[in-house]
C-alpha cells in the first residue's frame, strides 16, 4: 500500500511484504509482539495485553495556575532531562481562552519531578511561575510538543509543537530549548479538523517524514485522521484512521478515543504505540450526588473513561489486537467521573529493564494528579502460552544484511516450571539441520535479552538473508519480542 506526498513515501510494510510473498526483512531490528505482523499460526498460544504496574503520585497539579482541568500532558527525554508539557486551567470554560497557560516540569529520572520558576509569562500578578505560554488563547489549550529527531534539523527548530482548534487550525510553533516557543509562520499547517483534544506530531525515522495524527468528528464519533510532511511547512490532505482486529474475523469497533497518543515505540520506531483515552459518553457510574461529594462540577460526572492500547505501522489503520482495557480506572470512584484516566503523549525508558507511562486521575476534581505507571521494556503484550503449552510460527522473514546479525534474542519470561524452545525451519517450513527443535536448548528464566542456542551454540550467522521461519514451542512463558544482533 502506497501513498506518495512531497517526497514521502508511506509504506504498510506487513501489507506489501505479504501480497508481494516475500520474506519480512527483519534485519537487526526489534519486534515486539504487539501486533501480528510477524505471526503466520499459533496453535494453543496467543496474543495477550499486559498489566501495566500502577506507580507513585509523581505531579500534583496544585498551582493556582494548575488545577482541576489541567490536561493534553506530554512527557519526552531530551538529553538527560525529562520534560513534561501540560495545560494548567484551574477552571472550566470555552476551549482556548486566555484563562488557559502552558505548563513545564522537569526531571533526571522520570519519577521526581520539579516544577521551575522560569519567569517567562506573568499569570495571576506573577512571573515566578512554570508557564511557557501564556495570554496565546488558543493554543495553551493543546500545546504538545517534540523533539525533531529529523537528520540536520536546524538548531532553532530543535523542538517543535503543534496547537490549535478548529477555528484555528494546527499551528506550528519552533523552539531551541523547549522552553521558548515561537511560531513556526502564522498560517496553520493542517486546517481540515476539530483539534479539540490533543493533537501531535513527530518525525518518521521509518518512513521519512514527519506524521501528525489529529481529533475528527464522524457521525458524531470522536475519530483520528492522519497527514504527513516531508518538511513540517506542506501537509498531505487528511486520511480518517480505520481499525483492523485480530484475528480479522473478530470486529474492531469504532468508538469514542479522545485522545490517540500515537507515537514511535523509542525500542522500535517503525512501530507506533498509542495509549489512547476511551470515552465512553453518557455512561454513568457515580451518581451526581456522590460526585459532588468529592468536588466534581456538575456536568462532570456523567461519563466514564479508560485507556486502551493501539498500535500503526504507518498508513492509514490502527491495529486493534486488543480491544480490552489498557489502564482500568480503579478502585473507588474517583476516577470514574467524566474525562479522567487520560494517558499522557510519551513513553520513556526509566530504568534499565523498565518503561513509564503517565495517567491523569481525578479529573475535573481539586485533587487531580498524574500518576506514573511502568512495563518492562517491550512489555506493552506478548505471545503467551499456558501451563498446558503452546506454539506459534512465524511467517518467512530475513535477518542480517549489512547488520552482520549472528544471534536470535529473546525478550521473554517463564515460570519455574516453564520453558521456551526455538526451531529454525526453511521458508517451506521444513526444519533446517543444526536447529531442530531437538537440538534447541531449553530458556527457562525471565530476562529482556536471552540468545536461543542450539547445542550449545547461538551463532545462526549462516542462515542470514535467507528466508526463514521461526517456531516456538512454550509453556507457561511469554514472549515480549525478538531481534537478531550481531554477537
Amino acid at each position: 500500500m502506497l501513498d506518495c506526498f512531497g517526497g514521502c513515501l508511506i509504506i504498510s510494510m506487513a501489507a506489501t511484504a505479504a501480497a508481494e510473498g516475500l520474506p519480512i526483512e527483519m534485519g537487526s531490528r526489534l519486534e515486539p509482539f504487539v501486533d501480528a505482523y510477524l505471526i503466520e499460526s499459533l496453535d494453543g498460544a496467543f496474543l495477550t495485553l499486559q498489566a501495566p504496574w500502577p506507580r507513585e503520585t509523581v505531579i500534583e497539579f496544585d498551582r493556582p495556575w494548575e488545577g482541576r482541568y489541567c490536561g493534553y500532558v506530554t512527557v519526552l527525554k531530551a538529553g538527560e532531562t525529562f520534560r513534561m508539557y501540560y495545560r494548567g486551567l484551574p477552571q472550566a470554560g470555552k476551549d482556548g481562552s486566555d484563562v488557559e497557560v502552558t505548563c513545564y516540569a522537569e526531571s533526571s529520572d522520570g519519577i521526581h519531578w520539579t516544577k521551575p520558576n522560569l519567569d517567562i509569562h506573568e499569570v495571576l500578578g506573577t512571573t515566578q511561575n512554570n508557564a511557557i505560554l501564556a495570554q496565546a488563547a488558543p493554543f495553551s489549550h493543546n500545546f504538545c510538543p517534540f523533539l525533531d529527531t529529523r537528520p540536520s534539523v536546524p538548531e532553532d527548530e530543535r523542538f517543535k509543537a503543534v496547537a490549535g482548534t478548529g477555528a484555528s487550525g494546527l499551528v506550528a510553533f519552533v523552539s531551541a530549548d523547549g522552553i521558548h516557543w515561537r511560531k513556526l509562520r502564522e498560517e496553520p499547517i493542517v486546517t481540515e479538523g476539530a483539534f479539540d483534544s490533543q493533537n501531535l506530531a513527530f518525525w518518521s525515522e521509518a518512513e521519512g517524514c514527519y506524521c501528525c495524527y489529529f481529533r475528527v468528528f464522524v457521525d458524531g464519533i470522536r475519530r483520528i485522521s492522519r497527514s504527513t510532511s516531508p518538511d513540517f511547512h506542506t501537509w498531505s490532505k487528511p486520511v480518517l484512521m480505520e481499525y483492523r482486529a485480530y484475528p480479522p474475523d473478530r470486529k474492531a469497533p469504532i468508538g469514542h478515543l479522545y485522545t490517540n497518543q500515537t507515537g514511535p515505540y523509542f525500542r522500535a520506531p517503525h512501530v507506533y504505540v498509542s495509549i489512547a483515552a476511551r470515552f465512553m459518553p453518557g455512561r454513568r457510574v457515580v451518581a451526581a450526588q456522590e460526585a459532588a461529594a468529592f468536588g466534581v462540577e456538575n456536568g462532570y460526572s456523567g461519563d466514564c473513561s479508560d485507556a486502551v492500547f493501539l498500535t500503526t505501522r504507518g498508513g492509514s489503520v490502527y491495529d486493534r489486537t486488543f480491544l480490552e482495557g489498557f489502564v482500568r480506572p480503579g478502585l473507588g470512584h474517583s476516577n470514574w467521573t467524566s474525562r479522567t484516566n487520560y494517558p499522557a503523549y510519551g513513553v520513556v525508558q526509566t530504568a534499565p529493564e523498565e518503561m513509564s507511562f503517565y495517567v491523569q486521575r481525578n479529573y475535573g476534581q481539586p485533587t487531580q494528579y498524574l500518576q506514573r505507571f511502568t512495563l518492562r521494556l517491550d512489555g506493552f503484550a506478548s505471545v503467551h502460552a499456558p501451563y498446558g503449552g503452546g506454539e506459534m510460527v512465524t511467517k518467512p522473514l530475513a535477518f542480517g544484511g549489512v547488520e552482520g546479525a549472528r544471534e536470535l534474542v529473546l525478550n521473554y519470561s517463564t515460570s519455574a516450571a516453564g520453558s521456551i524452545w526455538v526451531e529454525i525451519q526453511d521458508e517451506s517450513g521444513t526444519p533446517i539441520p543444526g536447529f531442530l527443535l531437538g537440538d534447541s536448548d531449553e530458556i527457562v528464566g525471565d530476562e529482556i535479552e536471552r540468545a536461543a542456542t542450539w547445542q550449545g551454540n547461538s551463532d545462526v550467522g549462516a542462515l542470514a538473508g535467507r528466508p526463514v521461519r521461526l517456531r516456538f514451542v512454550m509453556k507457561d512463558a511469554d514472549l515480549f519480542s525478538i531481534r537478531f544482533r550481531a554477537k
